[in-house]
């Protein structure tokens, strides 16, 4: 199983590069995981609605370049369908099983996601309501994914 997290912008905070690097680590045994991180494109605090999409055009351009023909996309986005762990898990094992075994994750900056990279998507997944900084859903989604994986092999961390 190959899994790709595409993000926008750079990882700064050390405190989550560790988090990341330690599930990371942890998920060799489970998967391979590849983490890209496209450039963000730098805005104005205040854009107007035209200029949003511009900016989120860009970072999809950057976005859709990385993803393989043949990947299971599945897009971050607050109004994704929500899942337990349990489910998220069931997931992952169900495009194992079918044959999907280049899975990529994709989260948006901080205007969220364009819609060409939501059109690409197999599915939009939502972590919760709330919205998140996109760096700390990295490590969010990272920590999931393993917690997935010790679900699908009946281990006992999810407990």
């Amino acid at each position: 199983m190959n899994i790709t997290i595409v993000t926008v912008g750079k990882l700064k905070e050390k405190y989550l590069k560790q988090g990341i690097e330690e599930y990371t680590k942890r998920l060799k045994s489970y998967a391979k995981m590849q983490l890209i991180e496209v450039a963000d494109e730098k805005a104005p605090e205040t854009l107007s609605e035209a200029d949003m999409e511009i900016v989120k055009k860009k970072e999809a351009d950057r976005i859709l370049a990385k993803i393989a023909p043949d990947a299971y996309v599945i897009a971050l986005a607050i109004d994704g369908k929500m899942k337990t762990s349990e489910e998220f898990a069931a997931s992952i094992e169900s495009l194992m099983t079918y044959g999907k075994s280049k899975i990529v994750f994709v989260i948006g900056g901080s205007l969220g996601l364009h819609m060409s990279v939501l059109q690409r998507a197999n599915e939009k997944l939502s972590f919760s309501k709330m919205t998140f900084p996109h760096q700390l859903m990295k490590l969010v989604l990272v920590e999931q994914v393993y917690r997935g994986f010790r679900i699908i092999k009946g281990e006992p961390y999810h407990k």
